[in-house]
């Protein structure tokens, strides 16, 4: 089966106007998409696995060392690469026939195929081979007009049928593009020869400008840096839509050998250049300071010669350059800033996360303070908006965060009996409270005035509105009409929670005293006095929305105060247990001045909605691990929208993209929708959204970008072509089983284990993905020492090891597990029949696979998990197991405990720890099974390094995972093993693992046997599937959802 949609000729016809106004992201795809639109931040392209840029990758492309190829991929991903740029240009080598094979690899190795491939060659031929293999959207880098009209245009054509982007050189008939006016001319002709003849999308054109060295000491290059940096604000500025690219290391070519300069001229370059525009680039991370630690006399010759601000730039940092080859950071406990200012002092702390002097210091402002809720709206929330600056600008990373909030919860807590003291003290006299609000000077002829409105002038739409605020109605609260508020007369005011109403229609001052409505508003404000504002039409029709309106802000903390920003609730949906990323957003959105209420995890969505009415909340976080909760978060778009909520929805979790929240979730919902898919922009939406000057614009921008999505989506013109699940199964993977390798294994049964020592597991522990939890992107241990994030890395690292220590010391967590060997066949293709005994009695259990259906070139099987097991006809007896594995008994607890000392840091801590245990818990079994208990590798003698990389025999699949994404096959293995009779594991309604730190799934000992992605499949194959597992179609499509073509 075929499906397609012709768009060769579908061209949307947009004015120039709306071509400026909106935004059209460039969208990217390896097996997860991509998409960078003006808010992403600096997309990171890595070259490693460019034979002209790596000699290693080079010396491995000629001695057809793939496997070990393939490792380069792979550490450009694990090291932050969101791209990865492939080149087989090199006389020695057949190119084309290197490309094809390196992307065909790349395809069957998951963990590298998910981020974008960039296909890099001067050679058409090459090019064109690539993008016939290469899986999802790539970019091809690249063609220009060197060649002429004729041939760009041909070859844009083709990239443009195959479904990519491109990167554009500044290059024409003429040379390179080396000064400013080259640079936008031949950008400006191209872009109009692309999108006006070729009808290229705008949005899949990367220019790369030129980045030539500057400091060379010959004139004509000293501007190559300033150029191009201008040349980018000009493109980004006319031509709509388009990125910029370029490798940044040439900037800092001849000074080859200083790595701290390099380091500071390529910081300072990209500083100005993504100001500018500038989106993607080729980085080493590895050479490149954090712009705010270079010294500043570095940083002063560096931006002289970056910008070129003077005529001996280059001369004075050369002789410059010769004082900090080699220099070395002198390390030492500073406490310099214990002598600072008391103000300075608590920055200092909350920005370090250093609570030992806290409690000292927010003493002594108590002491200063009038009142002790002032030291929290006064010194606290300017040290958290310091935080909050820092980490928005990147200069802050997400465990130092933590550990503010951290500081930031000691001091608080601290103050929390001062401040419940003060409540209770006795209170000024009525009217003395009262008069505090007017200008003394002119009570009396206001009062009079107020009197009048008040009694004999009011409007209908006022009249209406004091009738259900009057008299406490309003769930309590006391309301004042007409009062006085300064020179003003306030239509209502709340003067508890000092939030004001106005009605549009009414003057609301003497006339010899009348201003603005802005000017009031901006005074009442500055007076820490909130103001909301209706129209008379908005009273008479929909007085309902009013009161919630109003109501929810009341529930609101004051904006000088903590949680003043808004009032977010968090949860992890139904059926869900993981929690890690939300209470990171959590901590980060409490920083920034965001009152939290967290629900936890498994939150039903009626306890979602009546939560969120009756904290009057201004926005909604749901967070989701597992697959089934995408269906989770559509049902409660829907219920908000039945019960007419207005509150932005935000969508995040490692199972969400933006793909499902643009065309599954959003349409459910008419108010804003947005997906967050990490911490960082998690404070940027939600200020968008919830800013009274920037919500309508971001909402409509939000809609609009969501709206288009899901018109592309649908009208994708990608040809992409199925086998029925017949043909498929024809073309299943073929083992010669009369030669393969088949062990019996050692023990055949269940067995159990209980109590395990957890020291045991310390040196199987995978620390890489401990640091992306943090949202530290680097493989472990290079990440230690890595320019821009192996300080933090270090500090952390030290911080887990501390709290790993006594875990294992104290045994603070318990580990559990429960695995069987069975005897099995294959049977009809693409199920798996189990052996087992169950009470002395004989049973049989059938694991359903699921098989690829995407139509293969060259020759490519379509795998399922059951070609790894012999078939029954053969005669011949095969064997699988099934496992499941814990370290999470103890993990809740402990984390509450750190939450009741006001200690996030160490709650997501110890949460991330017990989920890195879980899996080397699994890496230990897993190794026990192969040289013990099942005994096919009785030699094995692998690294962790190689345990890591899987460079053993034989494969341990999971549920959920991309080889076998169906989580129901879950309950066949707890139905085997009895796992939660014999360790306690459950099963949450939606096939979620609880303790959440469990790891559970197959052992396959085939020598052939290999991970892969199933990949979408079609409706034929999801009405079999539903059929041999005699369950409901609809049942079946629920839970293959995600993989179910459309």
């Amino acid at each position: 089966m075929i499906e397609t949609v012709n768009q060769e000729n579908i061209q949307e016809e947009i004015s120039p106007e709306k071509e400026q106004q909106e935004i059209r992201p460039l969208k990217l795809s390896g097996l997860e998409p991509l998409i960078i639109t003006p808010d992403s931040n600096f997309v990171n392209v890595g070259e490693r696995t460019n034979v002209a840029g790596s000699k290693k990758f080079l010396r491995l492309i000629k001695e057809e060392n793939f496997e070990e190829a393939l490792e380069v991929a792979r550490d450009q991903v694990d090291g932050g690469a969101q791209i990865i740029d492939i080149n087989m240009d090199d006389g020695l080598i057949e190119g084309k026939e290197a490309m094809v094979k390196f992307l065909n690899l790349i395809v069957a190795e998951p963990d590298i195929a998910r981020v974008p491939i960039m296909i890099d060659s001067s050679k058409w031929e090459i090019i064109e081979a690539g993008l016939q293999v290469v899986q999802g959207k790539c970019v091809v880098n690249s063609i220009s007009l060197k060649e002429g009209e004729e041939e760009f245009i041909e070859h844009a054509k083709k990239i443009k049928r195959y479904g990519a982007a491109v990167i554009v050189m500044a290059f024409d008939e003429v040379g390179q593009a080396d000064n400013y006016e080259r640079r936008i001319e031949i950008a400006k002709r191209s872009y109009d020869i692309l999108v006006d003849k070729v009808k290229f999308p705008p949005e899949d054109i990367i220019f790369d400008l030129n980045i030539f060295p500057v400091g060379t000491g010959m004139d004509e290059h000293k501007r190559n840096a300033i150029d191009f940096i201008e040349g980018t604000r000009w493109v980004k500025e006319n031509l709509p839509h388009c990125s910029i690219s370029g490798g940044v290391s040439n900037v800092s070519f001849s000074f080859r050998g200083n790595n701290p300069v390099r380091e500071a001229m390529h910081s300072v370059f990209l500083y100005y250049a993504i100001k500018a525009g500038m989106n993607i680039g080729i980085v080493n991370p590895a050479l490149l300071e954090v712009y705010d630690n270079i010294p500043k006399d570095l940083l002063e010759h560096v931006e002289d010669v970056i910008l070129d601000k003077r005529e001996d730039a280059t001369e004075r940092l050369l002789e410059f350059a010769e004082t900090v080859v080699g220099s070395k950071k002198a390390s030492k406990v500073d406490l310099s800033w214990r002598e600072n200012p008391l103000q300075d002092r608590i920055t200092h702390a909350l920005v370090k996360g250093i609570d030992a002097y806290i409690l000292e210091d927010i003493e002594q402002a108590r002491q200063e303070a009038s009142k002790p809720i002032e030291v929290i709206e006064g010194h606290l929330m300017i040290g958290m908006n310091v935080v909050g600056d820092l980490f928005g600008s990147g200069k802050m990373f997400l465990p130092q965060v933590v550990k503010s909030a951290r500081v930031m919860k000691k001091a608080v807590a601290y103050l929390l009996p001062y401040i419940e003291e003060a409540k209770e003290a006795p209170q000024p006299p009525k009217g003395e409270r009262y008069w505090q609000t007017a200008e003394p000077a002119l009570y009396g002829l206001m009062k009079e005035f107020a009197k009048k409105h008040r009694y004999n002038q009011p409007t209908e739409a006022e009249t209406v509105l004091w009738e259900s605020l009057k008299n406490k109605q309003l769930e309590g609260f006391k309301f004042r009409r007409q009062h006085i508020i300064g020179s003003y007369i306030a239509d209502f005011v709340c003067l508890k929670k000092k939030l004001v109403i106005e009605v549009d229609g009414l003057i609301h001052q003497l006339p010899e005293n009348k201003k603005s409505d802005k000017e009031r508003t901006a005074w009442l404000k500055e007076h820490e006095f909130r103001v909301i504002r209706f129209t008379n039409e908005e009273v008479l029709g929909n007085l309902d929305q009013v009161l919630d309106k109003i109501l929810r802000t009341l529930k609101k903390a004051p904006p000088s105060g903590a949680g003043g920003a808004g009032k977010v609730l968090m949860a992890t949906v139904k059926g869900d247990v993981h929690d890690i990323g939300k209470n990171i957003v959590s901590v980060v959105l409490g920083c920034n001045n965001y009152e939290i209420i967290d629900l936890g995890v498994m939150v039903p969505p009626e306890k979602i909605i009546e939560t969120a009415k009756a904290e009057g909340v201004d926005a909604i976080g749901l967070s989701g691990l597992i697959t089934p909760s995408l269906d989770e978060m559509v049902f409660l778009a829907k219920e908000m929208e039945r019960q007419n909520f207005d509150v932005p929805l935000l969508i995040g979790g490692a199972t969400t993209s933006k793909a499902h929240t643009a065309v599954k979730i959003d349409p459910q919902y008419k108010n804003a929708v947005a997906h967050v898919n990490d911490a960082s922009r998690a404070v940027t939406v939600i200020g968008d959204l919830l800013k009274e000057e920037t919500r309508t614009k971001y909402m409509s921008d939000l809609k609009a970008e969501y709206d288009k999505f899901r018109l592309n989506f649908k009208k994708r013109s990608k040809v992409k072509s199925f086998l029925s699940i017949e043909e498929a199964r024809k073309n299943k993977y073929s083992i010669d089983w009369k030669s393969t390798q088949i062990t019996e294994p050692n023990k055949i049964g269940i067995q159990q284990i209980d109590n395990f020592d957890l020291k045991e597991l310390e040196a199987f522990i995978d620390w890489s993905p401990f640091f992306r939890s943090w949202d530290l992107h680097g493989r472990y241990p290079d990440i230690l020492t890595d320019k821009v994030v192996g300080e933090q890395a270090t500090s952390l690292f030290k911080d887990a090891k501390v709290l790993l220590k006594r875990i294992l010391d104290e045994k603070l967590l318990k580990a559990k597990a429960v695995y069987g060997l069975f005897p099995a066949n294959t049977v009809n293709d693409d199920d798996i029949e189990v052996e087992y005994e169950e009470n002395s009695e004989e049973k049989k259990m059938l694991f359903r696979t699921l098989r690829q259906q995407l139509k293969k070139h060259g020759g490519k099987p379509n795998f399922a998990l059951s070609d790894f097991i012999a078939p029954k006809e053969s005669g011949i007896q095969d064997y699988i197991g099934c496992f499941c594995v814990t370290t999470g008994f103890g993990t809740a607890e402990l984390a509450k405990k750190f939450e009741e000392d006001f200690d996030d840091y160490n709650s997501i801590m110890i949460k991330a720890l017990a989920d890195r245990l879980a899996e080397a818990f699994a890496e230990y079994l897993h190794k026990k099974i192969r040289r013990e208990d099942w005994g096919y590798a009785p030699e094995e003698n692998l690294s962790n390094q190689e345990l890591i990389k899987e460079t053993y025999k034989g494969i341990r699949p999971a549920p959920g995972y991309p080889a076998c994404p169906d989580h129901l096959e879950k309950i066949s293995i707890w139905e085997i093993l009895k796992v939660k009779e014999r360790i306690g594991v459950e099963l949450t309604e939606s096939l979620a693992m609880w303790p959440a730190a469990s790891v559970s799934g197959y052992y396959f000992a085939n020598p052939e046997a290999r991970y892969f992605g199933l990949g979408k499949i079609k409706d034929d194959q999801v009405k079999d599937f539903a059929e041999r597992k005699g369950i409901p179609l609809k049942k079946a499509e629920k839970w293959l959802n995600p993989n179910i073509a459309d």
